[in-house]
């Protein structure tokens, strides 16, 4: 009998709107520990105002989020950022890495913001650059860096933390092919080597093959593939 994974994220019933828009129509997900989930669908259909929702960092106008059984929703601007920098990791398309900072720096930040000191955040940052095979490119700044150099260290920056749930979105879409393949590997399998559960928004199917499930929006709603389904 297949045991049901324990939920880590979950979201019930989500609704969001922007003006007429409807851009989330009652959708509910359930992310398991350790679990990778793809969620795809094509440009508007609501999948990144999903992921926002889910992260915290909009507040859907109808539903709940929870965190390990917590509501985190209806939670004020100043907590659910903290919990972002705490709780979550984000690894986004284009890295979002700070220019003038070098690569150890950009990886400790999140936890000199949540008070660490910069000696020990940076002790901490470096000890992910050999596992990532970043070893070596501690001191160089972003624009020294190619581009799938520069996303291994967004990676190692969303896993600082030891976050529950690091999000992705279109961690690839600025790499190609070969690149954004060996990026996607270390995204799952350190993500789950650390315990953390993942959520990927991409429109590319070869990104969603690396995850453990792939759920589709259209329209605002969710479609879950039937079982045995291709």
């Amino acid at each position: 009998m297949n045991v049901p994974t324990p939920s880590v994220l979950s979201g019930t019933g989500l609704v969001k709107a922007f003006g007429p828009a409807v851009a989330l129509d009652g959708v509910d997900l359930d992310v398991g520990r350790a679990e990778a989930v793809a969620i795809m669908g094509p440009s508007g259909s609501g999948k990144s105002t999903l992921l926002h929702c889910l992260a915290g960092i909009m507040r859907p106008d109808r539903g709940e989020v929870r965190l390990l059984g917590d509501r985190i929703d209806d939670l004020g601007e100043r907590r659910r950022s903290a919990l972002r920098r705490t709780r979550f990791g984000f690894v986004f398309q284009f890295g979002q890495l700070l220019p003038e900072l070098p690569a150890d720096e950009n990886v400790a930040l999140p936890l000199m913001l949540g008070g660490t000191g910069r000696q020990e955040a940076v002790r901490a940052a470096r000890a992910w650059f050999g596992p990532l095979g970043l070893a070596g490119l501690e001191g160089r700044r972003p624009g020294e860096l190619s581009g799938g150099q520069a996303q291994r260290v967004a990676i190692a920056r969303a896993l600082v933390t030891r976050p529950a749930v690091v999000f992705a979105d279109e961690p690839t879409g600025a790499l190609d092919q070969a690149t954004g393949h060996d990026t996607m590997r270390l995204l799952v399998e350190a993500t789950r080597d650390n315990g953390a559960s993942l959520v990927v928004v991409t429109h590319d199917p070869g990104v969603a093959r690396w995850c453990d499930r792939t759920v589709e929006v259209r329209d605002g709603r969710l479609l879950v593939p039937s079982p045995g389904a291709a």
